[in-house]
Formats: structure tokens, sequence, C-alpha cells
């Protein structure tokens, strides 16, 4: 059974339960996707699958990569991951789809993707700086201050904390539940924010380290007292 998928990041809404309660939600377009190489442990060593997400523009590659889709008999995709195969269900070979109903309501997923890149910024948004006193007169408002000693050890020490190019990175969010599936139109709704911008290409994956869910309890009255 494969353990997860890759869609695009449509954007944020609301989701109210029946009760009025809201939760914030991100909308994601998961799949289709087909299936592009099937690695099994006696020939590759471990049991996956290569995902390519079907898009409407044709996407153009290489010849190499031209003879690898041809191999599996399936048009190029501009998009592949490769996905882990959890034990049980049916084995999967090259041209199955894999849709959004591996998901259901209240499963609990990761999402990976890609924050947005901020470029090169200072220390105070960087690191959280408290920065210097804003009165006039001061000379220190948003500077990182002391790095090091002249004397010893004369050297700015690795690991200092210093300005650069913040965001852009690869992140991952674990545990977000699953609020909708829409199987029709290919969404899954979960609750929260994921990173990276609207239209920007996800990894979703069936939770590697999910949480239970707290069911709230009913505190039982105590003998003798009514």
């Amino acid at each position: 059974m494969v353990t997860g998928i890759i869609g695009r990041k449509v954007g944020m809404t609301q989701v109210f339960d029946a009760d009025g309660t809201i939760h914030p939600a991100t909308v994601i377009k998961a799949g289709p996707c087909v299936v592009v190489q099937a690695k099994s442990a006696q020939a590759d060593g471990y049991e996956a699958v290569q995902l390519g997400l079907v898009e409407e523009a044709p996407a153009k590659v290489g010849k190499p990569l031209a003879g690898h889709y041809k191999k599996a008999g399936v048009p190029p995709t501009r998009v592949r991951r490769e996905v882990k195969v959890a034990p049980g269900g049916d084995a999967l070979k090259a041209g199955d789809q894999v849709l959004v109903n591996i998901f259901a309501n209240g499963d609990r997923v990761d999402v990976i993707g890609t924050g947005r890149g901020k470029g090169f910024q200072g220390v105070v948004k960087r690191h959280h700086f408290g920065g210097g006193a804003a009165t006039h007169g001061s000379m220190f408002h948003r500077a990182p201050g002391s790095i090091g000693a002249s004397s010893f050890p004369s050297r700015v020490i690795k690991g200092m904390r210093a300005g650069g190019r913040m965001g852009g990175a690869t992140t991952t969010v674990h545990n977000l539940k699953v609020l909708r599936v829409d199987a029709d139109n290919h969404l899954l709704v979960v609750e929260g924010g994921i990173p990276g911008a609207p239209s920007g290409y996800l990894m979703v994956r069936k939770a590697i380290k999910a949480k239970r869910i707290k069911v709230a309890q009913v505190e039982k009255p105590k003998k003798g007292k009514k």
C-alpha cells in the first residue's frame, strides 16, 4: 500500500464543525499520480514506488528520462517523488494510478514542502535579536553586537548567528489532521498551515509518528456526593 502522494498547495480556508467550531485549514490538490517505477526488495533491496504527478500541461524531458517513461508506458511528468510502500495490500506496477482516496477523514499526515524564500536578512528578522536602543544618538539599532574577542580566540567561532539567507528550505509539518477528502476533485483539506506559497509542490504522506487524538473525558461524580 502506498503511503504518500504528490500534490500542490491551493490556499487556506476555514472549515466549520456542526457545533460551529472553526478550524483553519489548507486545501491541497493531491494527485492524480501515476506509478513510473516499482522497486522491489529482490531487485533494489527495498520496497518503494516512484510516482509522477499528472498535470494538465505536458512536460518536456530529455532523452534519458523519455526512455524511462517509455519503459513504464506513461506520459512524462514534471515532478517525480519516491514513496515507501507499507506491507500488505496489492503490489503496484508501472502505470497504476494513486489517488487521494488513500487518505480518509481523521487520518494524520505529514506534509513536506519548500518554505518561502526571504532572501538575505539581518539578525533581527532572521534570529529574532532584540536590537539596541531606538532613541536618538544610540548608533546601535539592528546590529548583531560583539561576535568575539580580539585577543583570544582572535576569530569568529563556528555557528555564530549572523545575517544570511533566510527561508527557502525543505520543511516538514508533522501530525496534521485530515478534515475533508474530495476524491472527485482530487482535493485534500488538512487542519493548520503548511510550508510554501500557493501552487507550490508538496509531498503528503501518512504520519510516521502519529499521535492519538485526545478525547475529552467527563469526570465521574465521587461517591457520597450528589
